[in-house]
């Protein structure tokens, strides 16, 4: 909205946390906030908002007991200088959930629903390879979603006399993954963090 604006919201983060202290300031989709300078339409804005970055991070009035961590899908669009020692330097990668984790957030998601027999979240699990949390999590909503237009659709407004019958089916999630995977990014395997 203003000028000057982003770069003020930065600095306050920052004040916040030194009085707060110990404190973790957390970024998340740092990509966002602070672009490789000179990348975008808004490069001036950009600019300003990593040159605070850095002043913060590397600035006259030290860190004491704050901690700040940064979270990226996409590394390689992240202004270098921010990467260099003494600032976001060490870079750890999460990688996306092996099946046995798959399984288990599937679980969490799923619980308080109402499951039909054929549901099998063992071969959900070996179908979502390469997914995320957020991406199994939506598949579960989407899934539910398709239950209760289906239900819906089947009673009309006599649906709540048959809410004992309602369930998520393993074609519901075959269907919403088929819609999930028709929408996915395809990913990047490779990034070069080099600066």
């Amino acid at each position: 909205k203003w000028v000057g604006e982003s770069e003020h919201a930065v600095r306050e983060i920052f004040r916040k946390a030194r009085q707060a202290a110990p404190c973790i300031i957390f970024f998340d989709e740092i990509d966002a906030l602070a672009p490789a300078r000179g990348s975008g339409a808004d490069s001036h804005v950009s600019e300003r908002v990593v040159s605070q970055l850095l002043t913060e991070l590397d600035g006259i009035v030290p860190l004491n007991n704050v901690t700040v961590i940064a979270a990226t899908n996409r590394p390689d669009l992240i202004d270098p200088a921010l990467l260099r020692p003494g600032r976001f330097d060490k870079i750890i990668e999460v990688p996306m959930p092996d099946e046995a984790a798959r399984r288990q957030i599937l679980e969490i998601h799923l619980r308080g629903k109402t499951l039909a027999k054929d549901v099998d979240l063992n071969k959900l699990a070996a179908q979502t390879s390469g997914m995320s949390g957020a991406e199994l999590a939506g598949l579960v909503q989407t899934a539910s979603m398709l239950a209760v237009r289906e239900f819906i659709d089947k009673y009309g407004d006599e649906y709540k006399k048959h809410l004992n019958e309602f369930a998520i089916t393993m074609a519901h999630f075959e269907e919403a993954l088929k819609q999930l995977k028709s929408r996915l990014p395809v990913r990047r395997t490779e990034l070069n963090l080099t600066p």
